[in-house]
């Protein structure tokens, strides 16, 4: 048996495709019902897991699996802020997230929305 955290309540939801919306980029909400890329230090609605056209299915819950800056952040409860493009790090201004899994070899962790 594998160790999984895929699908765990998983929430997918369209929006307008604002600045910088491209997959794999967490985002925030810009306009009504748009989403644009979180930058450096953002806190984030989101990961883009589709960008096609002029919209953007964003990931809104569920198991996130990424890239992270900075200091390895621990596994349990942990402010997150995006660190730009699809990578976060740990930051007291952040939300809190639920860390499962860091890979320090890797700079990767898996953390629930």
């Amino acid at each position: 048996m594998k160790v999984s955290f895929e699908g765990i309540g998983d929430q997918i939801v369209s929006f307008v495709k604002g600045s910088g919306a491209e997959k794999g980029v967490f985002v925030k909400l810009g306009a009504s019902s748009t989403v644009a890329a979180a930058g450096d230090g953002d806190c984030f609605a989101g990961l883009c897991v589709h960008a096609d056209g002029g919209f953007a299915d964003v990931q809104l819950k569920g198991s996130v699996t990424c890239a992270y800056t900075g200091t390895a952040p621990e596994v349990g409860f942990v402010k997150l802020v995006s660190a730009g493009g699809g990578s976060v790090k740990k930051d007291n201004g952040g939300r809190e997230y639920l860390v499962l899994k860091v890979d320090t070899a890797a700079s990767t962790l898996s953390f629930i929305m």
